[in-house]
């Protein structure tokens, strides 16, 4: 029976100082998982992650400034080739409609060959048309890859000083929905892709 209460009383005090240890633990020794502050005014010790605001990067990079100029000029001397060849090709068909209003076709054939001669005219151009898109589409896509090994090149040697153990893409707020401006690297990127940027021969 003595036993018994000895143990109990062992337990007791056991409880009691976890109890007075726990309520006098000093802040310092929390065991929360609050980022340590880097000195006594309670600024937050940084961490090891940074993210960089794509949209600015390429609005402010010099290379994708020079490549989408290069896709624009592409677009539009594809849109002035096609913008050529409509107005012959209207040119034409008003010609055709003219002369089949007066009756100036000698022959019912001559009638017809100029008729699908329009209408390959036609199809020709729409042809032509759904290939300049595709070769844009695809120049656009060889861009996208050029400018996108570019920035990933860069931050491969860029992190290799800097040691960050995460850096994240974020677009529109895309993937960052709220952060601290200390991780924000984007004009640190921009100034230094920048800088080592040789432009294109345009």
């Amino acid at each position: 029976m003595k036993q018994s209460n000895i143990i109990h009383l062992v337990l007791a005090l056991g409880i009691v100082i976890l109890f007075v240890l726990h309520f006098t633990q000093r802040p310092s020794e929390s065991t929360d998982f609050a980022p340590q502050t880097a000195d006594s005014s309670g600024v937050v010790a940084r961490l090891p992650i940074a993210y960089v605001n794509v949209d600015s990067l390429l609005l402010h990079y010099n290379y994708s400034i020079d490549l989408n100029e290069i896709l624009l000029r592409k677009r539009e001397n594809a849109q002035a080739t096609l913008n050529q060849k409509m107005r012959q090709l209207e040119t034409d068909m008003a010609e055709f409609q003219r002369k089949h209003e007066n009756n100036a076709f000698l022959s019912e054939q001559s009638f017809k060959n100029q008729q699908q001669g329009l209408i390959k005219k036609q199809q020709d151009l729409q042809k032509l048309e759904e290939s300049l898109a595709q070769e844009l589409m695809q120049e656009q896509q060889s861009m996208n890859n050029l400018l996108r090994d570019s920035i990933y090149r860069f931050l491969e040697t860029y992190n290799q000083k800097k040691n960050y153990h995460l850096i994240l893409s974020n677009t529109l707020n895309d993937n960052v929905l709220l952060a601290h401006p200390m991780y924000d690297i984007t004009s640190d990127i921009i100034e230094l892709l920048n800088a080592q940027y040789k432009p294109i021969e345009k």
